[in-house]
């Protein structure tokens, strides 16, 4: 008989005796079980003690948390979280600069435990760390480990950033502004710097008034790559965080500092490959440069404004080498009509005034701005684009001022201008990297594509949404790769000519007018459940693999990880924590926890996850909201998680619905379905090529008048 469901058999550990097997009953207090236990080793004052993880993390066990103690736990005997933190409160005031670095080493250890740093922050902790840094007496290791305490601290969210002081700011900012400084000590006042920015608009203006760009740029110059990590994790946080008046003027500064250079040849194009963790500073970075675009792409054009009107000007001027008639010269009828033909053949769709043309938002003067910047810096293909189609006839002319409107807006779209950076993206383009001007010059190859495109599709002006839909698919497709530089991106567009588009179109999609007759509907009906099970063992062998989870806070963290995966008889999940990001599989017995699928209850994703409704700053953000799920078991116990993208969230969802007996119903799921149905139609399909299938069945012929034809054997 199964014992009873309350009941969970551990072993405890006490450091110089034989661990015990015991069966601890859950319901009954803790304080009880701790009792029970110190009386078996006959020991005094059992409210001085605590059972704790005998893992990696030594996480106390409290009556919070206890329902997470599985069958086969190792558990430890130890002193309290309160009497530890009492020890370590007096230990690291020691006189001994020996006793104070190993009690420092303790506390930066024990405070990722928040059942400690609870403990810990009750006796004004943070006060005496805070201390400690701005006395300046302490370097090297001594103010190393007293920094990630601290950080450790406060990543718990107990404790609010708005209570430091002044003196503390520019202590842990002249430890950034230091041209040698320990790198353990840089790396966590980075991250010191970059929590209180994102975290408190009061301390964002503190910090901004401490350190300038200038201070941060030579750590982008060093070859440690978590140096650098951090030091665009600030500079992206005091942008973010920056009034929008200033963001412009920071851009500035940062274009002065040559700061995307910098980066190119010091990150992007260095020898070590890019983490995950820089790539998604980039990415940011990239989202944060991009969107200062927005206030433009937002502005409407002023038909009476004087100096916008000049610039429309400007490009007539450029195009048709005019010079701007003086008013006496002609009749105004006569230059009205002038500027009017000449409009008209710069493809604008107010002849009279095309000015109304960019009262559209988005992207407003945005368009306005990426046609000067492509008159005046690739003057000769601009040239070449407005007459080539002022020749053409009025039917096949490829109107340049209504492509450069509506192309400008779909690259926005593209680049999901004036959109907040996800939490989980690592999609930066190092292309973009590569040009003080990346935006225009990306408008600049994509209008002249556009122009080839029209030419090779031989377009009308009916056709124009189909071209922009076809431009579209090109860019995109580009982009997948992610060039290394604007002229790499630019040939490959050169190879994506309308052709190939069609031909790209044509292998990845069925024809589907060959396949509606009833016999074939009726044979990828009976095929259909054949490849639903094989998906199926798809997902669960990915379970079987695991996946590495990022666990996500108010700070976007290195070294918070766990991990994940299905035992291979597919009957319990294994899950723990880990100290980093694994190069491969991660073995079942370093796991800790344990999950039986039986337990499992249901499966939910999105807004019903209970994560989602804690962090109020994860729920504001859509990407992470669309990646996570949660596994109810139990009666309310919950276990979370964020997937690192969308792929392996539709793999774990799927998965977890599979082992349930329930539908799987994510997008990956009706993808592969359709890709592996029509290759294996395809495939049976192979002796009919070329063969007529019927829609209906052929009728079945009349009896004959006599059987006399048939042959009697006997």
């Amino acid at each position: 008989m199964p014992p009873p469901a309350d009941i969970v058999k551990v072993a405890i550990e006490w450091p110089g005796a034989f661990p015990k097997l015991m069966e601890i009953d859950q319901k009954k207090p803790l304080s009880a079980i701790i009792k029970e236990v110190c009386d078996g080793w006959n020991l005094p004052n059992p409210e001085t003690f605590s059972l704790q993880n005998a893992d990696s993390t030594n996480f106390y066990i409290t009556e919070k948390n206890r329902n997470n103690i599985k069958n086969g736990s190792i558990l430890r005997l130890t002193t309290s979280a309160a009497q530890m933190a009492q020890q370590l409160h007096e230990r690291i005031q020691s006189s001994s600069m020996d006793m104070k670095l190993d009690a420092l080493k303790d506390l930066a250890n024990s405070s990722r435990d928040i059942t400690f740093a609870q403990e810990f922050i009750n006796l004004d902790g943070i006060s005496l760390l805070t201390q400690m840094v701005e006395s300046g007496t302490d370097f090297g290791d001594l103010l190393s480990f007293t920094l990630t305490a601290f950080v450790e601290l406060m990543d718990h969210g107990i404790v609010s950033w708005d209570t430091f002081s002044v003196a503390f700011i520019k202590k842990i900012a002249s430890y950034v502004c230091k041209s040698a400084m320990d790198t353990a000590v840089l790396q966590r006042s980075l991250a010191i710097l970059e929590s209180m920015v994102l975290n408190s608009q009061d301390l964002y203006q503190k910090v901004a008034q401490e350190i300038t760009i200038g201070q941060l740029i030579p750590h982008l110059q060093g070859t440690d790559q978590d140096i650098q990590t951090y030091t665009i994790a600030v500079i992206n946080a005091l942008f973010l965080k920056a009034p929008e008046e200033k963001r412009q003027e920071m851009a500035h500064i940062l274009a002065q500092k040559q700061l995307r250079s910098i980066i190119l040849s010091n990150v992007i194009r260095s020898n070590k490959p890019i983490n995950d963790e820089m790539a998604h500073q980039l990415y940011v970075l990239q989202v944060l440069t991009f969107n200062l675009l927005e206030d433009r792409m937002m502005t409407k054009m002023d038909p009476q404004d004087q100096a916008q009107r000049d610039i429309i000007f400007e490009l007539r001027r450029i195009a048709f080498d005019v010079e701007c008639e003086s008013n006496n010269s002609g009749s105004i009828e006569k230059r009205k009509s002038m500027y009017t033909r000449d409009y008209k053949k710069l493809g604008f769709i107010n002849h009279v005034n095309p000015a109304v043309d960019f009262t559209q938002i988005p992207p407003g003067m945005l368009a306005l701005d990426n046609m000067l910047y492509f008159a005046r810096h690739h003057q000769d293909a601009y040239i070449r684009i407005v007459l080539e189609n002022s020749s053409r006839e009025d039917k096949h002319e490829c109107p340049f001022g209504r492509s450069s409107i509506e192309l400008t807006k779909m690259l926005c779209e593209i680049l999901k201008v004036g959109e907040l950076p996800s939490e989980n993206c690592h999609d930066f383009h190092p292309m973009f990297f590569t040009h003080d001007r990346s935006f225009e010059e990306f408008f600049c190859i994509c209008i002249q594509l556009l122009n080839k495109t029209w030419k090779e599709m031989r377009a009308t002006s009916e056709d124009f949404n189909k071209v922009m839909q076809v431009v579209k698919e090109q860019i995109t497709r580009a982009l997948t790769i992610k060039p290394n530089s604007l002229d790499q991106f630019k040939s490959r567009l050169q190879n994506l000519s309308y052709t190939e588009i069609l031909k790209l179109r044509q292998s990845e999609r069925m024809n589907q007018e060959d396949f509606q007759s009833r016999p074939i509907l009726e044979l990828r009906e009976k095929i259909q459940p054949e490849i639903m099970e094989l998906i199926k063992q798809q997902r669960l062998n990915r379970l079987c693999e695991g996946t590495c989870f990022r666990k996500i806070s108010s700070r976007r963290r290195q070294d918070k990880f766990w991990y994940c995966r299905l035992s291979p008889n597919h009957k319990v999940l294994h899950y723990g924590d880990l100290e980093e990001s694994p190069q491969g599989e991660v073995p079942h017995d370093s796991l800790q926890d344990k999950l039986p699928v039986a337990d499992i209850k249901a499966v939910v994703t999105g807004k019903d996850c209970p994560h989602m409704k804690e962090k109020g700053a994860l729920k504001q953000n859509k990407e992470v909201l669309e990646l996570a799920f949660s596994v109810l078991y139990e009666s309310d116990e919950y276990l979370n998680f964020i997937a690192p993208d969308k792929h392996e969230y539709c793999v774990w969802t799927d998965g977890l619905n599979a082992l349930l007996g329930k539908e799987m119903t994510s997008e990956f799921t009706r993808s592969d379905m359709d890709t592996l149905l029509n290759m294996e139609m395809k495939l049976r399909l192979l002796d009919l090529e070329n063969i007529q299938i019927p829609e209906v069945p052929p009728p079945i012929p009349k009896e004959p008048s006599n059987y006399d034809f048939v042959y009697d054997c006997n």
